[in-house]
């Protein structure tokens, strides 16, 4: 007996056949972004700025209820400030853009070219430790002055040699954090309280469970004495690194110069830290919750949670469905839901029901809501969520539905963080021997979805050669070293005593 066809989907191929291309269809379909003409770098069309602009303002609520307030500095960091911290520019040196001249000119043969080279290069930014440094070892004398908690939302530059829109790009947004404390104990508890911060709005707005911890020492920042991260497991079980917060101690203090008189009257330097999300969560919350139709959307973040689709089929009825659509919308707009007003948009546009319908289901929208002719004479609606089968409505009165939208959209949210961490049980396990974890992660055994791939909480005993063979052979590394208690155990790999479990997984 043969197999049924598969049914049809607005996204092709669907994620069982081909899990990158699905990324990048939807992507496209969803109208987030598209490549632009300058290799690397991608265009965020106004449904993906508008996922960023929720993403930002929420984070940076969290950020400024933690006593952190916003700055800008420069887009150029002069040459030399690199080469006073060795170990980062190393780790950074590769994926440098670099600004040689000031002007351009034209020459003979009518061609630009550039012109003036500067006295010194100036770095693209990378990031900002070294430029933000040289500002703090200015305004910091005594330990009076500390601790100094900013943040920056920013654009960085660092060449992508094979871009993947919102994960891996050229150019992409973020904001960075970088903080001076008197003591170490305070600058490694802010460490912690950011990374907490990071899982906090995720897991709340985003709706993307994830395994929090540290950074092993190949995977560290460069420059940095500890670092922490979450990771998430996507629907192809690979993990993705959201946010990540470093412990830098005193190495950039050092390289900087920014010292303090302490409270017994001698200098020392400053105990440092710098953390960061990106517009890779963007790209997050698509493989984790989107599907073979399209983007599915968190309310939180969604730019609109709820459309409005009048159906107008005849031009005397227009006028009336139309009033009746706004104003459901102005009632729905007089509701919160989180801390915000209720977003809602009426599609007044001059199309089919149907292609109305599925550019909004494309676009993941949690909830559409679907008014004509016929409806008016009983006073209903036509209700699809996002997080059901596209194809499911259910019927209910004007009134109810205005009652319990706030609820509907809570019951969403809930929903799609349930599910996600669902899957991400299902595929995290608990490995107990070489073979297994040979096993788990080859590719041979992709048939069999129950024993392949996913997140391996794995006993290591800290072997570096362990650590770089099982990169080597199966594109496998470390995430996060989990917090908390753990059993001691053996390493899997060389039979050495192990104080913890860490998970293992393949990456973005």
């Amino acid at each position: 007996m043969s197999n049924p066809a598969p049914q049809k989907t607005a996204i092709s191929p669907r994620r069982e056949e081909d899990f990158p291309e699905w990324y990048q269809q939807v992507v496209r379909a969803a109208e987030l972004a598209e490549p632009s003409d300058v290799r690397g770098c991608m265009v965020i069309r106004p449904w993906g700025f508008g996922i960023w602009e929720n993403m930002q303002r929420q984070l940076d609520g969290m950020l400024r209820a933690t006593g952190h307030r916003n700055a800008y500095f420069p887009l150029f960091i002069p040459l030399s400030y690199f080469a006073k911290e060795a170990e980062h520019v190393e780790g950074f040196a590769k994926e440098c853009a670099i600004v040689t001249h000031t002007r351009l000119e034209v020459d003979a043969d009518g061609k630009m070219k550039p012109a003036s080279p500067l006295n010194e290069p100036l770095v693209v930014r990378p990031t900002s430790e070294t430029i933000i440094g040289a500002s703090y070892a200015k305004w910091v004398q005594s330990y009076r002055d500390l601790p100094i908690l900013i943040n920056q939302w920013a654009n960085v530059v660092r060449w992508e040699m094979r871009p993947r829109l919102f994960l891996r790009t050229t150019e992409f947004l973020w904001q960075e954090g970088h903080t001076v404390h008197e003591t170490e104990t305070e600058a490694r508890e802010e460490t912690k309280q950011m990374l907490d911060v990071y899982e906090t709005f995720v897991r709340d707005h985003l709706a993307v469970p994830v395994f929090s911890g540290e950074k092993s020492d190949s995977e560290r920042f460069p420059g940095a004495v500890q670092t922490l991260a979450i990771e998430a497991m996507v629907q192809d079980r690979k993990a993705i690194q959201g946010g990540t917060s470093h412990f830098l101690g005193q190495n950039f203090s050092r390289a900087s110069g920014i010292q303090f008189q302490n409270r017994e009257g001698k200098q020392e330097f400053g105990w440092t830290t710098s953390w960061g999300m990106t517009t890779r969560m963007v790209g997050t919350v698509v493989m984790m919750h989107g599907d073979d139709d399209g983007l599915v959307l968190p309310p939180r973040i969604a730019p609109t949670q709820i459309v409005i689709l009048p159906i107008t089929p005849k031009e005397e009825t227009r006028a009336r469905v139309l009033d009746v659509c706004d104003a459901l919308a102005l009632q729905l707009r007089g509701k919160q839901f989180g801390d915000s007003p209720i977003e809602v948009e009426v599609d007044r546009r001059d199309l089919g029901g149907g292609v109305k319908n599925w550019e909004w289901i494309k676009k993941g929208v949690p909830v559409r809501v679907e008014i004509g002719p016929r409806d008016l004479e009983t006073s209903s609606v036509a209700v699809s969520r996002r997080d059901q089968p596209v194809k499911s409505k259910e019927s209910m009165s004007i009134q109810e539905f205005a009652a319990v939208a706030p609820e509907m959209l809570m019951s969403i949210q809930k929903n799609l963080y349930d599910r996600a961490k669902k899957f991400q049980e299902e595929n995290t396990r608990v490995i107990e021997s070489k073979k297994e974890f040979y096993d788990f992660f080859t590719a041979k055994n992709a048939a069999k979805p129950e024993i392949h791939g996913g997140f391996a909480l794995a006993h290591w005993n800290g072997a570096r050669e362990a650590e770089e063979q099982i990169k080597n052979d199966l594109k496998v590394t470390i995430r996060v070293i989990p917090f908390g208690e753990s059993e001691a155990g053996k390493c899997v790999f060389t039979g050495e005593p192990s104080a913890r479990r860490v998970v293992w997984a393949k990456s973005y």
